[in-house]
């Protein structure tokens, strides 16, 4: 089991529709942030150094799945614990759970790929095994 990190996110006017409720692409905006800020809460440097020292350039998306259960507004402060649910060879699962206090409001998950500039393409991306040392440093 990996650990749980929590992402603070402040709802402001902006990110909601006019009825005053989240816009729902916004849950997957704060997912995606909160994705990043898991691995440098568990100490590992940017994508922006982990590309010059390990030619990583960060853990694009290939798949996500959220269910919305209850609404958020602007005004509020909401959470997204976010974990490792799986490791597999080439990609994770990332598991986000957006709650308000005690109150989930959004549960997604994501899956992501560790990768590097292609070696016969720099304008494309390769998936590489995730690496070990990571690994142990969300564990």
């Amino acid at each position: 089991m990996s650990k749980t990190v929590v992402y603070d996110v402040q709802v402001v006017f902006g990110d909601c529709d006019p009825a005053g409720i989240v816009f729902f692409p916004n849950f997957s905006k704060w997912m995606d942030a909160s994705s990043l800020n898991f691995f440098m809460k568990c100490g590992i440097p940017p994508w922006r150094e982990l590309v010059k020292t390990r030619g990583i350039v960060g853990t694009p998306l290939l798949e996500i799945n959220t269910k919305f259960i209850r609404t958020a507004t602007y005004g509020e402060t909401i959470q997204v614990h976010t974990s490792v649910q799986e490791w597999r060879e080439k990609v994770f699962v990332h598991k986000h759970v957006v709650m308000r206090g005690e109150t989930v409001l959004c549960e997604g998950t994501e899956v992501r790929a560790f990768c590097i500039k292609h070696p016969e393409d720099p304008d494309r991306i390769k998936a590489i095994p995730v690496p070990e040392d990571i690994k142990a440093l969300c564990s």
